[in-house]
């Protein structure tokens, strides 16, 4: 059971991106930064400092170090964090050079991995909104689940709609075509 009480997040740096050069103006993009283990924050610090916009979301969580139980920060997304800026070669290679960067996402320089904005706005919102958080595995529609407990413990099936906490969980007899959906609880659902 996740402990997550509540959320942060910073999008640090400088709004502007006066390090993109060149003849036509590049549009500022959001990409994913892969960091070593436990290096989000001194790649996030970093990069505000050189002048980048960087963004890291954190969650609380309870953790218990020398049988002291206390609320510590931790990336929403392990080992990743995001920077928003019109990217060139310049920058690359100067973003390139963070201590514990592993890579940006993507497959040369100029063919980066985007993240849509309307990701990184859905991830800002719910920092804002100061909710509770905690992970859960990526899921998408259509997708083959187990539930993980409950009633329905160990049953397979596919997920076919799911709403910020309930999903419908089709089961299927293939040999007669047919199928049936029972509503479950999507925190109970693990992918198979």
């Amino acid at each position: 059971m996740p402990a997550s009480l509540c959320i942060e997040g910073a999008v640090s740096g400088d709004s502007t991106n006066d390090r993109a050069q060149g003849s036509e103006p590049r549009r500022a993009q959001w990409y994913a930064l892969w960091t070593r283990s436990h290096y989000e924050q001194l790649v996030h610090d970093q990069l505000v400092a050189w002048g980048f916009r960087a963004f890291l979301p954190t969650i609380a969580v309870w953790s218990r170090r020398d049988g002291i139980r206390r609320l510590i920060a931790v990336p929403m997304f392990s080992g990743y964090l995001f920077l928003n800026h019109a990217m060139d070669k310049a920058s690359y290679v100067e973003i390139i050079k963070a201590r514990g960067l592993v890579n940006i996402l993507g497959e040369r320089w100029d063919r980066l991995a985007v993240l849509p904005d309307a990701e990184i706005n859905a991830i800002q919102g719910a920092v804002a909104a100061r909710l509770p958080i905690f992970p859960h595995p990526y899921l998408r529609d259509g997708q083959r689940v187990r539930i993980t407990q409950g009633p329905l413990a160990d049953v397979e099936g596919i997920l076919v709609r799911a709403k910020p906490s309930k999903g419908l969980l089709v089961l299927s007899v293939e040999l007669l075509r047919r199928s049936v959906a029972v509503e479950v609880d999507c925190t109970l659902v693990a992918a198979t």
